[in-house]
C-alpha cells in the first residue's frame, strides 16, 4: 500500500471518528426524545461523508461497499439511529451509482449530492402492502414529459429532514403490482402530510413517520432501469450488508461495555477471576462469527459486481439473504449476555455500562425487512437452487 493510500485511510478514519464522537454525545438524548440526530448528520455533512460512494469523476470519493460498511460499524458503536440514517442514505446512493450512471439527469444529481451533501430518504413501503417493497399499489403518471405520483407511504425514514426522496411505484396505471420504477423527487417537488407518528421501541432517532406523499417532477427523474433490477443488483444486497454492519457496531459496543465492566471488577479484586470473565470469552467468539458473516458477504458482493449474471443469480440472492438473517439473529443474544454480565449496571440507564438502548435498537434487526418474509423468499429459491458446498466460493 502506498503512502498516499495510507494517508487517505487515516483521514477517512479521522473524519468518521469525529462524527461518531458527536453522535455518541447525543445518542441517549436522541433516543429519549425520539428526535432526529441533527448534530450527527450535520457532522456527516461537514466531514463530507454523504457523497463518499459517488464516483470520483462526479465529485465523490468512490468508496467501496466494504469501506462504507466499516463506517457504518463505527457509527453503530456510537448511536444506532445516526448509523442507520447514514446506512440508508448510502443504500439509496448505491441505486443511483449502479443504475443511474448512464442517465444525464441522475449523473448531475449525483454531482449535487457530493457537492451539496444532500441527504437521501426512501419511500418503498405503502399502505396495503406492508413491508413488501417488491409490490406497489400506487402508479406513476407520465404526461407531456412530467411525472405525477401520490403514495400513502407508511414509513419514510427521516422524511422531514430529507433533501430528496427515492420512491417506488408501479410503472403506469395498468402495470402489474411488481412492475415498478423508482423515481427521485427533490424537496421542492413534493409535499408530505404526516399520517403516522414514529413512537417505537428502538431506532427512535430515525424518525420514520408515515406520510401521504404527493410529487410532480420532470419524467427524466425516473431511474432508467426497472426497480426489479435495482432491488436485485444493488438495493437489497447493499441494505443487508450495511444494516448488518450497523447491527455489528451495536453488538460490538455492548461487548465493549461488558468487557469494561469485567475489567473494573478485576481491578477491585486482584488475583481472583472476576464474575463474567468466561461469559465474556463466549461473547468474543459469537461476535467474531457475526463479523466473519458480514466480511464474507462483503467479499461476495464485491466479487459479484464484476459479473452481472452472478449479481442477478439465485445463489447470490440466497447468500445476501443469509447474511441478513444470521446477523440480525445473532446480535440479540450477544447484547442479552452482555447485560447479564453487567447486571443491574447494564439494566439501569445513565451508567457507563447501560445497555437498554442497545437492546431496544437491536430488536429492529429482525423486522427490517422481516426475517419471516426473507426466509419465505429464500425457501422458494431453494426449491431450485443448490446450496453452496465449497469453502472457496
Amino acid at each position: 500500500m502506498d503512502a498516499s493510500a495510507t494517508a487517505s485511510e487515516k483521514n477517512l478514519k479521522s473524519r468518521v471518528n469525529h462524527v461518531a464522537t458527536v453522535a455518541a454525545a447525543y445518542a441517549d438524548e436522541v433516543d429519549r426524545d425520539s428526535r432526529f440526530p441533527k448534530e450527527a448528520v450535520d457532522a456527516m455533512k461537514a466531514e463530507r461523508l454523504l457523497g463518499i460512494m459517488i464516483p470520483e469523476e462526479l465529485g465523490g470519493e468512490g468508496l467501496s461497499i466494504s469501506e462504507i460498511a466499516e463506517l457504518c460499524s463505527t457509527l453503530g458503536q456510537a448511536c444506532a439511529s445516526s448509523a442507520m440514517i447514514f446506512a440508508m442514505h448510502q443504500i439509496k446512493t448505491s441505486s443511483l451509482v449502479t443504475h443511474g450512471n448512464d442517465a444525464d439527469w441522475h449523473r448531475n444529481f449525483m454531482r449535487r449530492i457530493a457537492a451539496e451533501q444532500l441527504l437521501l430518504g426512501s419511500a418503498t413501503t405503502e399502505a396495503g402492502i406492508g413491508g413488501n417493497l417488491r409490490n406497489s399499489i400506487c402508479a406513476i403518471d407520465v404526461k407531456d414529459g412530467r411525472c405525477f405520483l401520490e403514495k400513502d407511504a407508511t414509513v419514510i425514514s427521516y422524511g422531514v429532514e430529507s433533501d430528496a426522496i427515492l420512491i417506488t411505484s408501479r410503472s403506469h396505471k395498468d402495470a402489474a403490482s411488481s412492475d415498478q420504477v423508482m423515481t427521485v423527487f427533490l424537496k421542492d417537488q413534493y409535499t408530505i402530510d404526516k399520517t403516522h407518528v414514529w413512537d417505537t421501541l428502538g431506532m427512535r432517532g430515525t424518525c420514520s413517520d408515515g406520510f401521504m406523499f404527493r410529487g410532480e417532477a420532470p419524467a427524466e427523474q425516473i431511474l432508467p432501469h426497472p426497480f426489479a433490477e435495482i432491488a436485485a443488483q444493488s438495493m437489497l444486497a447493499t441494505a443487508h450488508l450495511l444494516w448488518s454492519s450497523v447491527w455489528y457496531g451495536i453488538a460490538l459496543d455492548a461487548f465493549t461495555r461488558a468487557q469494561n465492566f469485567v475489567r473494573a471488577a478485576a481491578r477491585k479484586a486482584p488475583g481472583t477471576q472476576p464474575p463474567g470473565l468466561v461469559q465474556l470469552a463466549e461473547l468474543s467468539s459469537q461476535l467474531q462469527a457475526v463479523r466473519s458473516n458480514i466480511v464474507g458477504g462483503l467479499r461476495s458482493y464485491e466479487d459479484a459486481c464484476k459479473d452481472q449474471d452472478r449479481l442477478s443469480s439465485m445463489g447470490f440472492a440466497v447468500a445476501m439473504n443469509n447474511v441478513k438473517i444470521a446477523s440480525s439473529e445473532m446480535i440479540l443474544p450477544i447484547i442479552n449476555q452482555a447485560m447479564r454480565i453487567c447486571g443491574i449496571m447494564g439494566y439501569k440507564n445513565g451508567t457507563p455500562y447501560s445497555l437498554g438502548r442497545h437492546l431496544r435498537d437491536a430488536h429492529s434487526a429482525q423486522l427490517m425487512i422481516s426475517n419471516d418474509r426473507i426466509l419465505g423468499n429464500t425457501s422458494n429459491m431453494l426449491l431450485v437452487h443448490k446450496q453452496e458446498t465449497s469453502l472457496l466460493g
